[in-house]
């Protein structure tokens, strides 16, 4: 058994078919708060001819006259914009970067590159995505997250990653998992692997590196099982309550409440290490915040101040993404609190983590005696997934 710096599988090898980012091309149709996105729409119909143009931000993949198709799942008018009179299409959650979630215009015909291919394997039960942090060297982060909410696959510094589904299919069919993988491992450890155990050890166990998200497989039956049980704490953190579990919560005396009421406006977040407490702008406070929440990084970035500034940075005047509340809104409070949780919570987990570089391990080279690799270019491909409908330009029927 060869040692793990030798042959390190890459999560490409093991969940082979992925997805790129989205790539948006305006930011406006993302933001916090649905209210918000309501009142961009409303401005963005309500203006006319040159003006909806300058407000809409044509790109070369869409202009207001684009004709595209309707996202799977979504009922939205595919009228092309420049003519559009209809009702705002119903916001949909966003895993916004890491740790972070917002909320979308599910409109195809706003969306440079929407990837539909993700929205029709997404749903409420089953599905889950990992997403690969971008990697930069000698930053400190996790280096695969997962979340239940559509994942834009944003990273806040890097080269983005990939979007990875648990299942090829809605409603927890077909795993994306190499075919074979899951039938060795379980000879291997002597107990059956599920798909959910498989990404559970790639939360806990994978690390950045510069050909991408390396996922180590230990020889050692009881190494697997520590892994995948710490994974599978991890994975219910960052969930947050999704797909039948628990709201994450820290220890009583520990869970951070507000203090001082947050101002209107806040300018600036900073920390006070001494008394553990998030200053919140002018006067706000929240406390207890361990450090390692304040402190907590993806790619190098701080992932507190990160969120923040995403809510508070100045925007350009006359543009729909300087419409925004008017005052923080409670429900940010409330985010920030879990965020909070998550965050220090996710810490706590991250110190846990086993150092398997040295142990022995189930390299890329057994892998390939083994008949699991190379993976079938099949396995890389999306799915047909032709259970319903989709509506095409102009409300015709989609051809799939």
């Amino acid at each position: 058994m060869r040692r793990v710096t030798d042959d390190v599988p890459l999560l490409d090898d093991l969940m082979p078919w992925s997805v790129a980012p989205l790539r948006l091309g305006r930011s406006w149709v993302v933001a916090p708060d649905v209210p918000t996105l309501r009142a961009r729409w409303d401005a963005l119909l309500g203006a006319g001819g040159d003006e909806r143009e300058a407000l809409f931000r044509p790109s070369r993949a869409r202009t207001l006259t684009s004709a595209v198709a309707a996202l799977p799942g979504q009922r939205t008018s595919t009228a092309r914009l420049a003519r559009e009179p209809g009702p705002c299409p119903e916001p949909v959650r966003l895993a916004h970067g890491p740790f972070d979630e917002q909320w979308l215009l599910p409109d195809h015909r706003l969306l440079d590159a929407a990837r539909p291919e993700l929205w029709r394997v997404a749903d409420g039960e089953r599905q889950v995505f990992a997403v690969e942090q971008g990697y930069v060297p000698q930053a400190p982060g996790p280096a695969l997250l997962v979340t239940a909410a559509l994942p834009d696959g944003c990273s806040p510094a890097g080269r983005p990653g990939r979007i990875r589904p648990l299942y090829r299919r809605p409603g927890g069919r077909e795993p994306n998992v190499a075919p074979g993988l899951l039938e060795l491992l379980s000879a291997r450890y002597g107990s059956g692997v599920a798909p959910e155990d498989l990404l559970a050890w790639a939360v806990a166990a994978a690390r950045p590196s510069p050909a991408g998200c390396a996922v180590p497989l230990p020889a050692d039956p009881a190494v697997w099982a520590a892994g995948v049980a710490l994974g599978r704490r991890m994975t219910d953190v960052q969930l947050r309550g999704a797909r039948g579990g628990e709201r994450p919560r820290l220890p009583g005396g520990r869970r951070p409440y507000v203090r001082a009421a947050l101002p209107a406006r806040p300018q600036g977040l900073a920390y006070d290490a001494e008394d553990e407490a998030l200053l919140v702008g002018d006067g706000g406070r929240i406390s207890p915040v361990p450090a390692e929440a304040w402190d907590y990084r993806v790619g190098g970035v701080r992932m507190l101040e990160l969120w923040f500034e995403r809510r508070t940075a100045p925007a350009e005047p006359g543009t729909l993404e300087a419409i925004r509340p008017a005052a923080w809104p409670q429900e940010w409070t409330s985010e920030l609190l879990e965020l909070i949780t998550v965050l220090a919570l996710q810490a706590q987990l991250d110190a846990g983590r086993a150092d398997v570089s040295g142990a022995a391990s189930i390299t890329g080279a057994d892998l390939r005696a083994a008949g699991v690799l190379p993976v079938p270019e099949a396995s890389r491909r999306p799915a047909s997934v032709l259970d319903r409908e989709e509506e095409g330009p102009e409300g015709q029927l989609a051809l799939l």
